[in-house]
């Protein structure tokens, strides 16, 4: 993940894993004009906030199901699934941070502070890591 100007870019690597899909998957996404693309130095690479776009899409139409997924299951033994931040809503004291992480749409509630502290915005990658009825959002370091 690379942030550039205040656009947060991934490799195709990066989006699969993201996505829960082969590098090859994301690859064709992109040839086909469905995942829009920027070369970069000799890499390719997407907007997060267009990687967010598609995430939101394949959950809603469950396009991507757990049996195509080519990973290991994103969630641990203590919950932790990574993802990306596909909308964030914020007023002067909460915010409500949307996720999609695999097949799953993850909504936690927060802080504004803790929320800005994390840098949570469409297209940036974060683990929520559930306990109970509680979603904790974190970044990867």
């Amino acid at each position: 993940m690379r942030h550039t100007a205040s656009v947060i870019t991934y490799r195709i690597a990066e989006a699969a894993e993201i996505l829960a899909v082969s590098d090859d998957t994301v690859r064709r996404w992109v040839d086909a004009g469905r995942l829009p693309s920027q070369r970069v130095g000799g890499r390719t690479t997407v907007a997060g906030t267009d990687l967010a776009e598609l995430a939101e899409h394949l959950a809603e139409t469950g396009e991507v199901t757990e049996r195509d997924r080519t990973r290991a299951s994103s969630v641990s033994a203590r919950n932790r699934m990574s993802g990306i931040v596909t909308r964030v809503k914020r007023d002067h004291v909460m915010a409500q941070v949307e996720m999609i992480c695999g097949p799953y749409r993850v909504v936690s509630l927060m802080s504004s502070d803790a929320a800005d502290e994390l840098g949570l915005e469409p297209g940036a990658r974060a683990i929520a890591s559930v306990k109970s009825t509680n979603v904790i959002v974190e970044v990867p370091s």
